[in-house]
């Protein structure tokens, strides 16, 4: 099974999580691409929390950023878990937008992250 890593902060990644599912507490904003691409290979798919869209889509156009590199990438509701916190957004959170990539791979709005992450890491173990 693919592994499963919680960071509160995607300045948290290391290069043990490369091929990983993440789910981070951090919004979906630009900067957040720059780190989940940081490490090599990238995550094999990440979370993060929405911070309630924004303007121009600010808190989550790093689900584009991250299709363009070939990472699933979704956004949970920041009314269903708290930001900052990324076992709240894997036990609560609700996925609020998804791009290409994780649509394909079976990820919807509206699903919950938990059965999200679980899909992926079954779905597409390395193993």
């Amino acid at each position: 099974m693919r592994a499963l890593y919680l960071i509160d902060s995607i300045t948290e990644i290391t290069p043990a999580m490369s091929g990983a599912v993440v789910v981070s507490g951090s919004h979906g904003g630009r900067s957040v691409g720059c780190y989940a691409l940081g490490i090599t290979p990238p995550p094999f798919a990440v979370f993060f929390n929405d911070a309630g869209i924004g303007k121009d889509r600010a808190g989550i156009v790093a689900i584009d950023h991250l299709e363009q590199a070939g990472v699933i990438c979704a956004t949970y509701g920041h009314e269903s878990a708290r930001i900052g916190e990324a076992r709240d957004g894997l036990d609560n959170g609700i996925v609020t937008a998804a791009n290409a990539l994780a649509r394909a791979s079976g990820t919807w709005q509206g699903q919950g992250v938990a059965d999200a992450v679980a899909q992926l890491r079954r779905r597409h173990s390395p193993d």
